[in-house]
């Protein structure tokens, strides 16, 4: 076995081994925080009795009981008057918007990130691809009522910018949001990692 023979063997060992310990090394932290949210709390009174996993599973007990509770009439009202109070408090009510908003963004009825869409950038052929995260610009500001939010994100990281486009300039494509995404934030790698395996 020769040196070339060698080097090809080690950066093959490394495309297959370094995203399989990744995956799991982002999972294993985000179990030990999601089970840490009540683990925390429940550890020192089960002490030894104690098994990893019991923190997350209350914590998902404990937040579909509250989405039951609800729907109720009483607890309803309830968290509907705490949500009330949390939106008209300084500097607290523009976090608490913008995580409500960001959540049902995601998980609500009306999902955004659910239309992929090409827009030009202007004075270029160029175009960038995004999501549109919103068709009701109206009720934000009238004079905009003929536009659309497309978020454009960037490659390799969350981070993103919002545009305020013309309904007719963006160009809604035929395209699932999570390949959309995959392509975005891989800098365009996926659709020719796919390409070449077929």
């Amino acid at each position: 076995m020769n040196l070339k023979t060698l080097l090809k063997s080690f950066v093959n060992g490394i495309l297959t081994i370094v995203p399989i310990i990744l995956v799991i090394f982002v999972i294993y932290k985000t179990f030990l925080f999601l089970d840490g949210l009540l683990g925390n709390t429940l550890r020192p009174y089960l002490q030894e009795d104690y098994i990893p996993g019991i923190g997350l599973l209350t914590t998902i007990v404990l937040i579909t009981l509250l989405g039951w509770l609800s729907t109720k009439f009483i607890t309803g009202s309830i968290i509907r008057l705490i949500d009330k109070w949390l939106e008209k408090i300084p500097v607290v009510k523009t976090i608490y918007s913008v995580i409500k908003d960001t959540v049902q963004s995601f998980l609500g009825e009306k999902k955004s990130f659910s239309k992929v869409a090409l827009v030009v950038i202007p004075g270029t052929q160029m175009r960038s691809m995004g999501f549109i995260t919103s068709e009701q610009l109206e009720d934000f500001y009238s004079p905009l009522k003929d536009h659309v939010a497309v978020y454009v994100p960037q490659t390799f990281q969350v981070a993103g910018f919002t545009f305020l486009i013309p309904k007719e300039q963006v160009e809604i494509i035929d395209v699932k949001p999570e390949e959309a995404m995959k392509f975005i934030l891989s800098g365009g790698m996926t659709s020719t990692s796919k390409a070449k395996g077929q």
